[in-house]
């Protein structure tokens, strides 16, 4: 038997002489993390001082499942700055952090990734939590030859900005609801479908509420939708655990891809799952990120639940719905989903072997069903 695989270091953001060597220049995602752009790298640190290294959670040498995912997108500004542009420090040792946790410009940066001609209807394919537009690469080519498809990562999340919290950016769901608008009319000025998945549903729906003049059709997938459902599963909540939060969101298995696949019956490959974990190995903003957003919905969740709800049930709303859910999902009960959506007389589909991420793992599947919904 092999022996163990030692596990990921962790490198707290002491202030430390810093070893530099010349190396080959490196893919923008990762130069971007470090304090300069010149072609060197600092041995065990890239990033913000929080990075994990070693054995097979390692990146994988050029050229990754991340630099081809990265290739096939371009980064739109979108969502303006709020307060000063103070250099965003640490919260254990105050120390200022790299340039990932920074706030490189006035207006954020999102990583977009676009299929189909421009002339055809826009879909906006909106990932889950904790996820990322990645989650998509499977749905994108399905709907390509008939839809301009377009999903981005969130902010805090893939190759969008991920500004420390309290830096320009605080992850709140009204912030997140805000800078939804802000994405959309920077990609999509003219009416679109929306797919959304997942804890991300109930700002969307907000946003539709306000906007469905421009909406086609919604399109919920797995949503939290039942007062059940108003509570985070403990994988999630782990990161808004006090202290422990702060440790665990700075693992680069559990906040990436162990998160995904405890949710659903995946078995994800490794090399995707490299990519998940590519924004928590270079960098701790990814982390941060995720313990403030954590926090927010760990807080506010329950109200918007309660929002998409009277929004979808109301009589003002009159964008065509449909929720698909897989009915593997081990984060939220089946219990009520179906009932809600007959009430209402939303239209209903099941995918029998999805789990939470239905796209993850049933990506063809979701595409299909996504053109024969639209189609009507």
């Amino acid at each position: 038997m092999a022996p163990p695989l030692a596990a990921p270091r962790f490198h707290a953001a002491f202030p430390r002489r810093l070893l530099l060597r010349p190396q080959k220049t490196l893919p923008f995602w990762r130069r971007a993390a470090r304090p300069d752009d010149q072609d060197l790298y600092v041995d065990d640190d890239i990033g913000d001082g929080f990075s994990f290294s070693g054995g097979k959670y390692a990146e994988a040498e050029s050229p990754s499942k991340s630099d081809e995912w990265f290739a096939q997108g371009r980064m739109v500004k979108a969502h303006t700055l709020y307060g000063n542009k103070e250099k965003a420090k640490d919260p254990f040792f105050g120390l200022t952090m790299g340039k990932e946790s920074q706030s490189s410009d006035d207006v954020f940066s999102w990583f977009c990734v676009e299929s189909g001609s421009s002339s055809n209807p826009t879909v906006l394919l909106i990932h889950g939590f904790p996820s990322q537009a990645y989650s998509y690469r499977k749905v994108l080519p399905v709907l390509s030859d008939k839809y301009r498809s377009i999903a981005f990562d969130w902010l805090g999340f893939g190759f969008s900005d991920k500004p420390q919290p309290k830096y320009g950016f605080d992850y709140t769901l009204d912030e997140y609801t805000s800078a939804l608008e802000s994405i959309i009319d920077a990609v999509a000025p003219d009416k679109l479908s929306i797919v959304v998945q997942g804890y991300f549903a109930p700002i969307v729906v907000k946003y539709a509420n306000e906007h469905q003049d421009k909406l086609n059709h919604l399109i919920l997938i797995n949503p939290p939708i039942t007062d059940k459902h108003a509570k985070l599963p403990s994988t999630l909540a782990c990161f808004s655990n006090f202290l422990l939060g702060e440790i665990f969101s700075q693992d680069p298995l559990r906040a990436s891809d162990k998160a995904l696949t405890s949710s659903g019956p995946y078995m994800m490959k490794e090399e995707d799952a490299t990519v998940y974990r590519r924004p928590y190995l270079v960098s701790g903003s990814s982390g941060f990120a995720l313990n403030a957003i954590t926090r927010a919905m760990g807080k506010d969740l329950k109200v918007y639940i309660e929002s998409m709800r009277s929004i979808l049930a109301s009589d003002s709303w009159n964008t065509k719905t449909t929720i698909c859910w897989g009915m593997r999902d081990r984060w939220l009960t089946y219990d009520g989903v179906a009932d809600f959506c007959d009430n209402l007389k939303h239209k209903f589909v099941e995918l029998p072997m999805g789990g939470h991420h239905v796209q993850e793992d049933r990506g063809e599947e979701l595409g299909n069903i996504i053109k024969r919904v639209l189609r009507g």
